[in-house]
């Protein structure tokens, strides 16, 4: 049965009383974080991290002030997206302890912890007076992100969620109103149906292309399952029969997404169908295109914002600064697509060390600092995240920006996230990438479907119930 962490966090409290012992209940979480890694000078622990951008927070900024502040030096291993999990699960099989502390996506966790992989983080919590902080993490991540069973085992750390980026001008026309009005009957605003996205998208190619194009929308297959996952349900889509535990993929809401993506990319520019994620935001910041379903950093590069740092020479300046719209995307759900918790390596051997540090890295104070540097890709997580006077002064729309990445948050839809969820996810990035090839839908999403029955056979159809039902019972695994 699943029970709120909030009624968790009400329990520990009642337990310990008002008055528990200790230096633990002084100053911050940051600060009491940092008083009592002191202790651990002159030791090192290792990090595993998404390379590229998303490592840049830890090399130049939270790694050095930790290591300035505790004297304990923190060593950054950077590791490519597809390789975290399996580095991972090897190095616990192999009872290694090469890493200390671990990024892990939400949707890893069950197979982690199974494997008994994660140091569970309940006693850290209550140790360091952690429980209060943590509950300032925006409900949906906190509810769903940190624990797994009954245990905590990751600390919410990134704000990942898919939004749609739309050029407010070209929206706003007067021209552009009272023609689509008049064609379509209804006012152009952002669409609230794929229906109406596809809609706006051929009206503003028909009337611009091939300077610009209705959306643009990356199409290969590193993350495509996650646009999938998000039209899946927003058609009514469930991935499993619950009773006979065989995948619904290739029903009628799996038919609907597929076809649906490839009829939007009708709209978009030539080639869309091999465009990733490079290609489709130069084509936004560039003006080439209407519409764009993306991450929230999109936002704040759109604005310019650091663009004059160094590290941003790969992104093209933006050609559309003031003039870009927030909104959900189209269909009732935001994909809460990949994201990071903070966790601990069972088989650390700096254990209280690394809790220190995920601790300090995710308090109130420290993350906002994190949330904000133009460089690294971690997005607002937290109530005080989307509050912040400092982050809504940014630039102008800032204050919508984070108001539309709070409704997000709260309407987000899950990834999936079962026993060995990477291999089911393996199967849909392929079946999408034959869809984008024109291949028919049907077919390749009962081949899917067989792929995935096939899965759960050899994982077992008991033990992949329980954890779908886990999963599938948690707020917004599916639209409510």
């Amino acid at each position: 049965m699943y029970r709120p962490l909030s009624a968790v966090f009400a329990a520990l409290v009642f337990a310990l009383g008002p008055c528990a012992p200790g230096p633990a209940q002084a100053g911050s979480a940051a600060e009491r974080a940092v008083e009592a890694a002191r202790a651990y000078a002159g030791t090192e622990i290792t990090v595993v991290w998404e390379e590229g951008l998303q490592a840049l927070d830890p090399l130049t900024y939270s790694a050095p002030l930790w290591e300035e502040l505790t004297g304990i030096r923190v060593r950054i291993v950077e590791v490519s997206i597809d390789e975290i999990y399996p580095r991972i699960l090897q190095n616990h099989r192999a009872g290694g302890s090469a890493y200390d502390v671990l990024n892990v996506m939400p949707s890893w966790m069950p197979d982690l912890v199974s494997a008994g992989a994660l140091e569970p983080l309940d006693d850290a919590i209550a140790r360091y007076g952690y429980g209060e902080e943590l509950a300032g993490i925006a409900p949906t991540y906190l509810e769903n992100q940190a624990r797994v069973g009954d245990r905590i085992y990751g600390l919410p750390d990134d704000g990942d969620v898919f939004l749609l980026f739309y050029r407010r001008d070209l929206f706003e026309d007067a021209a552009n109103r009272a023609a689509f009005e008049e064609r379509f009957g209804y006012p152009l605003a952002p669409p609230a149906t794929w229906q109406q996205y596809d809609e706006i998208a051929q009206f503003f190619t028909e009337k611009y292309a091939p300077q610009l194009y209705g959306a643009g929308q990356f199409r290969d297959k590193v993350y495509l399952h996650l646009l999938f996952q998000q039209r899946f349900r927003a058609a009514g889509g469930r991935f499993f029969d619950l009773e006979t535990m065989r995948a619904t993929i290739n029903g009628p809401a799996g038919i609907a997404a597929f076809e649906g993506m490839r009829e939007s990319n009708r709209h978009m520019p030539p080639g869309i169908e091999t465009w990733g994620l490079l290609e489709t935001m130069s084509a936004f910041l560039a003006g080439e295109t209407a519409m764009l379903i993306f991450w929230p950093p999109m936002g704040r590069w759109a604005e310019g914002y650091g663009e004059d740092d160094l590290v941003f020479s790969w992104i093209p300046p933006s050609q559309i600064a003031g003039r870009v719209g927030y909104a959900l995307p189209p269909g009732g759900g935001a994909q809460l697509a990949v994201g990071y918790s903070l966790a601990v390596s069972a088989t650390s051997q700096n254990k209280e060390a690394a809790q220190l540090f995920i601790q300090w890295l995710n308090s109130e104070e420290i993350s906002l600092e994190r949330v904000q540097l133009p460089y690294a890709l971690r997005d607002p997580f937290r109530l005080s995240h989307f509050e912040s006077a400092a982050y809504r002064a940014r630039w102008p729309g800032a204050p919508d920006y984070l108001e539309r990445l709070r409704e997000a948050a709260a309407a987000g839809l899950l990834d999936l996230s079962i026993l060995q969820v990477d291999r089911y996810d393996a199967v849909l990035r392929d079946a999408g990438s034959r869809v984008m090839d024109g291949e028919d839908v049907k077919a390749v999403l009962d081949e899917a479907a067989a792929a995935w029955d096939a899965l759960t056979r050899e994982i077992g159809a008991d033990r992949q119930r329980a954890a779908y039902l886990s999963w599938s019972e948690k707020p917004n695994a599916y639209r409510q």
